[in-house]
C-alpha cells in the first residue's frame, strides 16, 4: 500500500509502540527527568528565555507554536509518553510550569561549548540545574510542596543529547576536515565534566544520546557544489558524516571510561546516527516520500531549504503532510520521524548497555 495509506499504517503501527510501552511502564513511582541538550530535545527554552516563537511550529498534536522546533512533538517527549509522565517543562519557563517530574535545560543553538551566540552551553545548564537543585531542597525545608526532594534528584534520570551545534560551528568558514576533527576531543570534554558535576551532586543514572547524521541535513545538503562526489548513495555529505561518526565515537569510548569510573552509575549511550541514518537510507519503508526535502522551507526540490527563508519566515511555503516528510525545516525533524525515532530507543538495540529506558524508575 503506498501514499497516505502507507503513512497511516507506520502511525498506526507507532501508536501501538507507543501505548505498549506505557502500559508495560513500570516505574513504581513518580519518574524524574532532567534533559540538557539543544533544539533536539528543548521544549520551550528558548521560547522562554529569548521569545523565540515560530509559526508553524507546532502545528501537529499541539496545534500552536510551543517553542519546540518541529511541527509537533520531539523525541523526548515520545520518550515521556512512554513512561507515562508529563512532557518536561523549560527550566527558563516562569508561568504555569510544574516541575514535580524534572525539567527540560535544552535550548535551541546551544553547544557544549559557549558562542557569541549562544550563552546557554552545556556547562551553563549544569550550573542552572545546580540552583535549580539547591532551591528546590531550600524550599522544601520551608514547608513547600509538590517539589523534587533530596532522593528524587537521586533516583532521576539525566538525558544528555548535545553536539550538533558543535559540529556545525566547526565546519564553518571552509574548515578543512581535519581541523573540525581536531576540536572534537574538547566537544567531547565537556560532556564529560558535565557527566562528572552532575555525579559529584548526586546523579547516578544517565541517557546519553550521539549525534545524528549532520551530513544528511537539507541546511547542509543545499549550498552549491561542483559535483556530486562527496554524496554517499543515500545523498548525504561523507565528510559532515564522517565527522559526526568520529564525535561519536569519541563519546561511545568517554561513556565506556565514565562507566568504569564512577561507582554505582549507570551510563546509557545511545546510538541515535543508526537510528536516523536507517530512516534516510530506507525512507519508503517508514511512509515517507523523500529522505532529504523540507516541508516548512522555500526554494522547491531537491531541498526546499532557503538559509535566509527560514520556516517561520511568511515566504515559506508549507506542505500539507508532515508526515510523508523526515525534515520539517531543514534541520529538525518532523514530529512523524521523531516517533519513529524514539521508538526505536525503546526497543533497547540500540543502546549500550542495552537496558530498557525505565530502568531508573523500577523496584
Amino acid at each position: 500500500m503506498g501514499g497516505n495509506g502507507g503513512v497511516r499504517l507506520v502511525v498506526m503501527a507507532l501508536l501501538v509502540v507507543f501505548l505498549t510501552a506505557s502500559v508495560e511502564s513500570k516505574c513504581v513511582s513518580n519518574p524524574v527527568l532532567f534533559n540538557f541538550g539543544d533544539s533536539n530535545s528543548d521544549t520551550g527554552g528558548s521560547a522562554a528565555g529569548l521569545g523565540n516563537v515560530f509559526p508553524p511550529d507546532g502545528r501537529v498534536f499541539f496545534h500552536r507554536p510551543t517553542g519546540r522546533l518541529c511541527d509537533g512533538r520531539l523525541i523526548i517527549d515520545f520518550l515521556c509518553e512512554s513512561l507515562r509522565t508529563s512532557y518536561l517543562r523549560p527550566y527558563l519557563e516562569s508561568l504555569g510550569s510544574n516541575f514535580s517530574n524534572g525539567a527540560d535545560f535544552a535550548i535551541a543553538g546551544a553547544g557544549t561549548l559557549p558562542s557569541s551566540t549562544n550563552p546557554f552551553s552545556l556547562n551553563t545548564q549544569v550550573r542552572q540545574f545546580l540552583h535549580f537543585k539547591s532551591r528546590s531542597l531550600e524550599l522544601i525545608s520551608q514547608g513547600f510542596e509538590g517539589l523534587i526532594n533530596e532522593e528524587g534528584f537521586q533516583k532521576a534520570l539525566y538525558a544528555i543529547d548535545i553536539g550538533q551545534n558543535d559540529l556545525t560551528g566547526a565546519f564553518v568558514g571552509n574548515s578543512a576536515y581535519d581541523q573540525v576533527i581536531a576540536k572534537i576531543p574538547i566537544f567531547i570534554s565537556q560532556i564529560e565534566n558535565a557527566v562528572k558535576t552532575l555525579y559529584a551532586n548526586g546523579a547516578k543514572n544517565f541517557w546519553i544520546h550521539n549525534t545524528g547524521p549532520l551530513g544528511c541535513l537539507p541546511e547542509k545538503l543545499s549550498p552549491p557544489r561542483k559535483d556530486d562526489s562527496s554524496l554517499d548513495p543515500y545523498g548525504c555529505l561523507v565528510p559532515f558524516n564522517n565527522a559526526s561518526k568520529e564525535f561519536n565515537a569519541q563519546l561511545s569510548s568517554i561513556c565506556d571510561k565514565l562507566s568504569s569510573e564512577l561507582k554505582d552509575a549507570t551510563i546509557i549511550y545511545v546510538d541515535i546516527f543508526a537510528i536516523k541514518y536507517d530512516i534516510i537510507a530506507n525512507y519508503t519503508k517508514y511512509g515517507f516520500e523523500s529522505p532529504v526535502i523540507v516541508c516548512c522551507g522555500y526554494g522547491g526540490p531537491p531541498y526546499n531549504f532557503n538559509p535566509s527563508i527560514r520556516c517561520g519566515n511568511p515566504s515559506c511555503n508549507v506542505c500539507a503532510d508532515g508526515s510523508k516528510c523526515i525534515s520539517w525545516d531543514g534541520v529538525h525533524y518532523t514530529e512523524a520521524a521523531n516517533a519513529i525515532v524514539a521508538s526505536k530507543i525503546l526497543t533497547t538495540e540500540y543502546s549500550k548497555p542495552k537496558v530498557k529506558f525505565d530502568y531508573f524508575c523500577t523496584a
